[in-house]
């Protein structure tokens, strides 16, 4: 059995694109490993036997084992679909993955916290490159807090991807090129209509940008909202990490949930929705999202002490 190695490559990125994926990083590491293939004169997918995947493995250094198991993990993603192609026999990857050490549990802003960040961002100053600083990452973390946005997605919004009359947001190319409606309430509403009375009427226009023509990068709004973090000083438990920008998606999720407990409402039957809003395809990605906090513990104890309650006195 042969087949062109660059031919089976590009034949995989086409099937996930047309799932509606946009496997860039995929497509470097790929891109990489022809590379490296290339230049032991191999051209055909037969040619890359378990002790050459080895070698290339070894010549990407990832001291990290998240970083090296997602090297892996693309590599056997696409051997495992040339395999379902009938292009190889079967997988020649041997590669084990590393065990990853204990992850830190993600920083959850409760509103206290995340009233002190909204503030502290809406007091930033201007600059001679950025009119209106403080406005804009105000809203921009506020709709990452308030909606669980990625902050690639709020960045991206354009004015035409808003409907505040609907109270409607268009979230477009989200993770692996979903699209999706994102309700909001009249205290988003507000913010967003002020941010389209700024950015004018032009559908195209970046809604966040400071020179009118090109969005603010997502990398640029992680800085500042470190900054603001160090300043704030938060207080950071053992076996928490470091706030991050994203954290502010971890916190929505997880204040939904509690607010589910807290109002009687089934938090299995609504998790369903939680997924579709966040643009999940299933409730096992956004289980990656509830954290346990105090207060979210204390809710489901008081839940089911209520359900024990009444169990034992049925039985009586």
């Amino acid at each position: 059995m042969t087949a062109d190695l660059q031919a089976c490559i590009d034949g995989f990125l086409a099937h996930q694109r047309a799932l509606g994926r946009k496997y860039r990083s995929e497509q470097a590491t790929l891109r990489l490993l022809t590379r490296f293939a290339t230049e032991r004169e191999i051209t055909d997918i037969a040619g890359l036997t378990a002790g050459i995947l080895d070698e290339f493995f070894a010549s990407r250094p990832r001291p990290r084992a998240r970083s090296f198991n997602q090297l892996v993990g693309i590599v056997s993603c696409w051997l495992d679909w040339a395999v379902a192609q009938q292009l190889l026999d079967s997988s020649p990857l041997r590669t084990r993955r590393r065990r990853e050490t204990a992850q830190r549990v993600p920083f959850i802003f409760d509103l206290a916290a995340a009233h002190r960040l909204l503030d502290a961002a809406a007091m930033l100053p201007d600059n001679s490159r950025a009119a209106g600083r403080g406005s804009v990452y105000h809203a921009i973390f506020a709709l990452c807090y308030g909606l669980g946005l990625r902050a690639g997605e709020v960045c991206s919004l354009r004015v035409g991807h808003v409907d505040v009359e609907r109270q409607l947001i268009e979230v477009r190319g989200g993770k692996f090129g979903k699209d999706r409606l994102v309700p909001f309430g009249p205290r988003i509403g507000n913010l967003l209509a002020a941010r389209l009375e700024h950015a004018g009427a032009d559908p195209d226009m970046p809604l966040f940008s400071f020179d009118g023509r090109h969005p603010i990068h997502p990398g640029t709004a992680s800085q500042v909202f470190h900054r603001l973090v160090i300043d704030l000083d938060l207080n950071v438990s053992d076996g928490v990490g470091t706030p991050r920008l994203h954290s502010l998606r971890h916190s929505f999720a997880v204040g939904c949930l509690t607010r589910w407990y807290r109002s009687g409402d089934d938090p299995t039957a609504r998790l369903y929705q939680l997924s579709t809003f966040m643009g999940h395809v299933d409730p096992v990605s956004t289980a990656v999202y509830l954290t346990i906090t105090t207060d979210l513990l204390s809710e489901a104890n008081r839940r089911f002490e209520s359900f024990a309650h009444t169990a034992i006195e049925g039985m009586a």
